[in-house]
């Protein structure tokens, strides 16, 4: 029997620090842009399917700037992270414009996504170790298990500013702890709002990129989890639903266990505008290798 695995690429945020629709900006020399390599790398690695999570909002620029190309080499299919999609009982107000978060995201694809899934970024490059050893254990996981992959910290920095990483910790097997976000990191520290370092890490601590590997009884506990959320958070405008705190939550009370893969690979990102030279840069240096046509 054939093992069949989807990638589920979040890809609502409209980039507010990049500045437009960051998902589509071009960083390969015939316009390709960030996620074209991370879903060859995903079908290259096994993934046979492709979910990009957007907004109704920039659904016609998404699909044709991105989209129907990507469909040319895979399956493609689409869910909608839109704010009025709540609970029954629920009313979103109407001073929220930022999406519910990456948990919301993930729970958007309830009614599509039947089978295990990897999750990623549509504005981060992974590189092809990720892909490979998430897949690979999608196929071997164990009931009751989640799993992902971290990347080193110092592999996952840019030199514009800060950025948000959700630092881990593990048992002496191998599994998930604690996830701790950290919302202001640069060169290694951790920063208040007053510009104080709070902490220092290694700079081989293992982050999370947002690179999941689950299972789909994963929504029946967002579900449950996004209402207790919402008691306590709806008339926040900013307030989120991490994906990364939920499954630390389910950790936490027993409920899963989360092998942490690791990947020595170079994260790239644009998270600023002044970025995207250097991902432009690695691109065509790791195309000049020949790790992509």
């Amino acid at each position: 029997m054939s093992f069949h695995a989807t990638l589920v690429i979040m890809a609502a945020g409209m980039g507010s620090r990049f500045g437009g629709l960051k998902q589509a900006e071009p960083v390969g020399k015939n316009g390709e842009a960030i996620v074209d390599y991370s879903v060859y790398d995903a079908v290259e690695a096994g993934f046979d399917k492709v979910v990009f999570v957007i907004k109704h909002a920039i659904e016609e620029d998404f699909k044709r700037l991105v989209g129907d190309r990507i469909s040319k080499m895979v399956k493609v299919e689409y869910a909608f992270q839109e704010t009025d999609d709540l609970p029954e009982g629920y009313v979103c107000p109407e001073t929220r414009q930022k999406p519910w978060g990456t948990g919301h995201a993930i729970l958007a694809c309830r009614d599509i996504v039947k089978e295990p899934f990897a999750v990623i970024n549509a504005d981060d490059y992974y590189g092809k170790t990720g892909f490979k050893t998430i897949y690979e254990e999608l196929k071997l996981q164990k009931a009751g298990e989640y799993c992902m992959v971290g990347f080193h910290l110092a592999n996952t920095l840019t030199e514009n500013g800060t950025v948000s990483r959700g630092i881990c910790t593990m048992d002496e097997n191998g599994y998930l702890k604690d996830v701790t976000e950290c919302t202001k990191i640069q060169d290694c520290k951790n920063y208040d709002d007053d510009g104080n370092v709070t902490d220092e890490f290694a700079p081989d601590t293992i982050v999370s990129m947002n690179m999941w590997g689950l299972t789909p009884d994963i929504f029946g506990y967002l579900a449950e989890d996004f209402k207790i959320f919402l008691d306590s958070n709806i008339s926040l405008p900013k307030s989120e639903f991490f994906l990364p705190f939920e499954v630390d939550a389910l950790v936490k009370r027993g409920i899963k266990k989360v092998r942490v893969l690791s990947s020595a690979d170079r994260w790239y990102g644009v998270t600023y505008r002044e970025d995207k030279q250097s991902v432009v840069d690695a691109i065509a240096e790791m195309t000049a290798k020949g790790l992509y046509k």
